[in-house]
């Protein structure tokens, strides 16, 4: 085979559908659009199966087809032969090509007709470029190996791990040229993900939370495998998917408590990728643009590619946060306070804070702030540990694999953006500062 796929991927998106010719066991020949072709390895390629017609009674019969893709950018044609190997039904390269198929079938407004059975792997058996003229593509946006190699650096730099959240989504905006960005974090416990950092909104949310499962960042995270749409599509639509999950729980009348989650209202194009390290998820980098088809596979290569070398990094800046405890620093919280006092309230069964009636954090975030504010008021206690609320039974951390070093991130972030007078300050290596600016009154229940 002269041509590799993935020299051609550009043919595979959809923008012009492709054309599979079969043939029955009489040897009649068949011809039919296909909706999507997915890109597997070079020696692999998924096609759509969408209904039981012509075309899937003929594969069953006869294995071999052939397909003809065209190229949008330089409208080349190539003609793929093909050997059917079986269907899949599940799993994460069904529900990469589910999602994408939900664009395609809404830019072309059959989105209540196109619903994906299955998805056929086939062996690629030879590709041939058909004769023919061929326009000059255009030049790319950027070097993607660049952009990976200067950011990949500059992450081996960061020294905590603030740091490294700031640092990674700086490269995004300004190596790959992405101005809307979501890092959320995996709340194993909880079934959860919650937006840790942003960039390109005009709130952070912060605090915020998707359902494990639900739009393109949920299943993201549940098949731990890229997910990438090209055209906008109500069924992966934000507001939708945590309403109908939340509802599915029985908990749509606690939405009003939720931060809400950042995004763009017209979201055509979304890829979302999962963080990943020693096969553990920690969270999922999330994109989004107005154009269509705005990500395309060297797009999707280039930042898996980052994730993991992300996920490393987010792995050891916590781990060193647990194993590297120094000696006691001193004691940096503000302990004198004045002023009305500020009613803190707390919801053991969520483990909800409110500041006043204003709704903060829950989750273990909650439980956390919690206990550093009931030592504070008890005992007047200002410096903490990671140790030591890793040993603390009242936070019930769901164990080693509770990413406690992004949790207080995530809280210092939030007490942060509140501006309510409570503030928690890093004094060193697994250790941190409490300060509070005002009287506190706490109220559990």
């Amino acid at each position: 085979m002269n041509l590799r796929i993935e020299t051609i991927r550009e043919c595979l998106d959809g923008v012009i559908p492709g054309l599979i010719a079969t043939c029955d066991g009489e040897g009649v020949p068949n011809l039919a659009y296909l909706s999507q072709v997915q890109f597997v390895d070079n020696q692999h390629v998924a096609l759509s199966y969408q209904f039981f017609n012509r075309t899937r009674q003929n594969i069953l019969v006869n294995a071999r087809v052939r397909l003809l893709t065209t190229n949008p950018l330089t409208a080349a044609q190539y003609v793929l032969t093909l050997e059917y190997l079986h269907t899949e039904t599940s799993g994460p390269l069904f529900e990469q090509m589910k999602a994408k198929l939900a664009g395609i079938a809404s830019h072309t407004g059959m989105a209540g007709v196109f619903h994906l059975r299955g998805a056929d792997i086939y062996r690629i058996l030879g590709i041939e470029q058909l004769p023919g003229p061929t326009l000059t593509p255009p030049p790319p946006s950027l070097n993607y190996l660049t952009a990976l190699r200067r950011s990949t650096n500059r992450l081996a730099t960061c020294a905590s791990l603030t740091g490294l959240l700031d640092t990674a989504l700086d490269c995004l905006e300004s190596e790959f040229a992405l101005h809307h960005v979501m890092l959320l974090m995996h709340d194993e416990g909880r079934g959860r993900l919650y937006t840790l950092a942003s960039r390109g909104y005009p709130e952070s949310g912060v605090g915020s939370e998707i359902p494990f499962g639900a739009g393109v960042i949920g299943i993201c995270a549940r098949e731990k495998t890229p997910i990438r749409i090209g055209f906008m599509t109500k069924e992966y639509a934000y507001g939708r998917a945590i309403r109908d999950s939340a509802a599915a729980d029985g908990m749509a009348d606690a939405l009003e408590t939720a931060i809400p989650l950042p995004g763009l209202p017209e979201a055509r194009s979304q890829l979302a990728v999962p963080i990943v390290a020693h096969d553990r998820l920690l969270g999922v980098l999330y994109l989004e643009n107005v154009a269509d088809l705005h990500f395309g596979y060297d797009d999707e290569d280039a930042l898996v590619a980052f994730a993991a070398h992300l996920g490393m990094a987010i792995h050891y800046h916590q781990q060193v946060e647990e194993l590297a405890e120094e000696l006691p620093a001193n004691d940096h919280g503000k302990v004198e306070s004045s002023g009305q006092p500020l009613l803190v309230r707390y919801f053991a069964g969520s483990d909800s804070i409110f500041l006043d009636d204003d709704y903060l954090i829950k989750g273990v975030a909650g439980a956390i702030l919690w206990a550093l504010l009931s030592d504070f008021v008890a005992r007047r206690r200002t410096s903490f540990t990671n140790k030591g609320l890793r040993l603390d039974s009242r936070i019930r951390l769901p164990g080693v694999s509770d990413n406690l070093e992004a949790r207080l991130v995530l809280l210092q972030r939030r007490l942060a953006e509140r501006g309510a007078g409570i503030h928690l300050h890093k004094t060193g290596r697994g250790r941190f500062a409490l300060a509070v600016d005002q009287p506190l009154q706490l109220l559990d229940g």
